[in-house]
């Protein structure tokens, strides 16, 4: 990570980054016991945003890494960001995606200014750099936890390998791994759940559709023989039940940054490469799949995000069930595998003569970006890890969070994403090869996470906040574990634990009444819908200022949504199907018009709205391909008192148009 405007100090092993303007004097930063009012251990996006929310609230804080790389995923390839529905992303989260837009444009970032959230890494990481500068920041490197003092319920100290130890009243654990947590003493779980545990229905195992083989591919090494053995990476074990637990969970991958760029780095095979890896993959070529192998969504400057997709890609399933728990150095033992692994696949898919010209030519036109992570020869220095320990605390938030069935009222934060698990294992059903623990299932919109699950017990510890391997379920966390959310939980988090050091309190016993009141105050979203004053919302699911001509489906498959679904014409009935939303506007004037709908590529671009103000109709088109889970503006228009179709309403039209046309909600906001 370029830290430009940033001094580098390197003690012993450790290696220590600190802000231009440190907020301790540097002697007190080298000294063996370095002191601050917050600890935070993980230089992840949240660990990042535990610190400038604890530096913008006057306290002091830093951040200890066990590694090199800062900003986690954010600035580690994930470029095309997990934002579920982006208007539920409140404060410093949502700073940050502002940020990234000013970057790109060159403009001042205000409260109102446009996000952007596709971006690449080294943008990502002088945002973050910014961030950390001005808030005076710094951050150990290298240095890793070894050992945890504690006093009755609070943690004293941490110890680490660099010879340092550090001491505050307060600590968060934002490590992917939940280290901090774990060495505390506070409970915790890792894998899947049964659904009989919480009541779900999508925990557990899962042999579903998703990113799964949609040809016979033999699993054996010799085929047709099961005595020759399976071939790497298959499970001998049968299947269990569906909704069974088990220990596993789902795989990780690199998210590459890559590039067609004349001067893009080609795939080189790696060191330790061993073909017999990809077997199950020329076997699914050969049996006529023909991609696609990985992803190549667009982030900006001629670059990709890339990530797994299809049954054989770039998820090194299985290889990952002992990271949770491993020692560091085991860890990048396994770090160093997924590299091999998926080096590897790229230099099979651009090389293997088994597979056809056209695969090879079409991979070997991609190649890494020379200009992003430049110390490690364009190969990212983050390993995606989407799950690893859990809490388990005294709220456990499940999939009847995720689904809205039940709602926490100690909120401190909106998660919105699918419930979304990659695939946990490779197993054998029927004499082929099948993927197993692939779930993705949509929520019907943003849902509140409760405090008490990024708070352990009170009598496990006091004074720690866990807001990345927060307290929930296998398939809950699959929803939670995104970016945004983890920077909106680490606010939270930071926020809770200046109040718990005003009071002198435990973290669990600061009033969520004033918590909540703060976190407002500082721009963070807590409940949905979110309503302004004079605002009037017409969803479709209510039948009061409703009505339709045709047949509209519900729906909820593609996330976004208002309310608990959205209807569409089936792409059916052209000119038939109609429907209109009737508002009751308690006073006349003035009023902002938009209209909700969830986007995708089967969408009509060219869906007519026509909107009555007073006997007055307007025609907007709107192209539902885009623009989705967000309110989109028809315009303002004087609007009279009552309700009428003819003196307010907005109609959704659907004659001439090119795919589906959905209908979700409206808003009518006062100006």
């Amino acid at each position: 990570m370029p830290y430009t405007r940033r001094h580098v100090l390197r003690l012993g092993t450790a290696t220590l980054v600190v802000a231009a303007v440190p907020a301790l004097p540097l002697p007190a930063l080298a000294a063996a016991v370095v002191t601050a009012d917050l600890v935070i251990y993980g230089a992840t996006s949240a660990g990042i945003a535990a610190a400038v929310t604890a530096r913008r609230l006057g306290r002091t804080a830093l951040i200890v890494e066990p590694g090199t790389h800062v900003g986690g995923l954010s600035t580690g390839g994930l470029g095309m960001t997990d934002s579920g529905v982006k208007p539920a992303i409140g404060g410093l989260a949502g700073e940050f995606y502002r940020r990234v837009y000013g970057k790109y444009n060159g403009t001042p970032v205000t409260p109102t200014s446009p996000g952007r959230f596709t971006f690449e890494p080294h943008v990502a990481a002088a945002v973050f750099d910014d961030l950390l500068t001005e808030a005076g920041v710094p951050i150990y490197l290298n240095t890793r936890l070894t050992s945890v003092t504690r006093a009755g319920n609070r943690i004293t100290e941490l110890a680490c390998d660099s010879g340092q130890a550090f001491r505050a009243p307060m600590y968060v654990d934002a490590s992917y791994e939940g280290d901090l947590m774990a060495a505390a003493g506070v409970g915790w779980t890792s894998g899947r759940e049964a659904n009989s545990v919480y009541g779900e229905t999508i925990n557990g195992v899962q042999l579903r559709s998703g990113h799964q083989f949609n040809r016979v591919v033999d699993p054996y090494v010799t085929p047709g023989s099961p005595a020759s053995g399976l071939l790497p990476g298959i499970s001998a074990a049968p299947v269990a039940p569906a909704g069974s637990g088990d220990a596993r969970i789902q795989a990780y991958n690199f998210r590459m940054c890559l590039t067609q760029a004349a001067n893009r780095i080609p795939f080189a095979k790696p060191s330790g490469y061993d073909p017999i890896r990809y077997e199950p993959l020329a076997r699914y070529v050969q049996a006529g799949y023909t991609g696609p192998f990985f992803t190549t969504h667009t982030v900006g400057g001629g670059k990709t995000d890339s990530n797994n997709d299809g049954a054989f890609s770039t998820d090194f399933i299985g290889a990952n069930y002992g990271y949770p728990t491993a020692s560091y150095a085991a860890r990048a033992a396994m770090v160093e595998e997924h590299r091999v692994y998926q080096q590897g696949l790229m230099w099979f898919l651009a090389n293997d003569p088994r597979l056809p010209a056209s695969i090879r030519t079409a991979t070997a036109s991609w190649g890494l970006a020379p200009d992003e992570f430049t110390g490690n020869g364009g190969w990212p220095t983050q390993l995606y890890l989407r799950e690893a320990r859990r809490m388990l605390s005294a709220y456990v938030m499940t999939e009847a969070d995720c689904r809205g069935s039940r709602v926490p009222a100690d909120s401190v934060g909106l998660a919105s994403y699918t419930m979304d698990s990659h695939n946990c294992q490779r197993v054998v059903v029927s004499g082929a090869l099948k993927n197993e623990g692939d779930v993705q299932i949509g929520v019907p919109q943003p849902y509140p996470i409760s405090y008490r699950a990024i708070t352990p017990y009170e009598s496990q510890c006091a004074n720690l906040l866990v807001p990345v391997c927060l307290s929930a379920s296998h398939i809950a966390y699959g929803s939670i574990r995104m970016e945004p959310v983890f920077m909106i939980l680490a606010q939270s988090a930071a926020t809770a634990a200046h109040l718990a050091l005003t009071a002198g309190s435990a973290v669990q016993q600061v009033p969520i009444a004033t918590l909540q009141a703060r976190l407002r105050a500082d721009g963070q979203l807590l409940t949905w819908p979110l309503t302004t004053p004079g605002e009037i919302i017409v969803d479709s699911s209510t039948s009061a200022g409703v009505t339709r001509a045709g047949v509209w489906l519900s729906s909820t498959s593609i996330s976004g949504y208002w309310g608990p679904d959205y209807e569409h014409d089936d792409n059916a009935n052209k000119g038939v199907c109609r429907l209109r939303f009737t508002p009751t506007i308690p006073a006349a004037g003035n009023y902002q018009v938009f209209l909700r709908w969830t986007a995708h590529a089967n969408r009509a671009g060219n869906v007519p709205v026509d909107v009555c103000a007073g006997g007055t109709v307007t025609t907007r088109t709107v192209d539902q391909r885009s623009a989705g889970g967000q309110w989109v503006s028809l315009g303002t228009f004087a609007l009279p008192a009552g309700s009428s179709a003819t003196g307010a309403s907005v109609l959704i039209r659907t004659e001439a148009t090119d795919g589906y046309v959905v209908a979700d909600a409206a808003r009518f906001v006062l100006v």
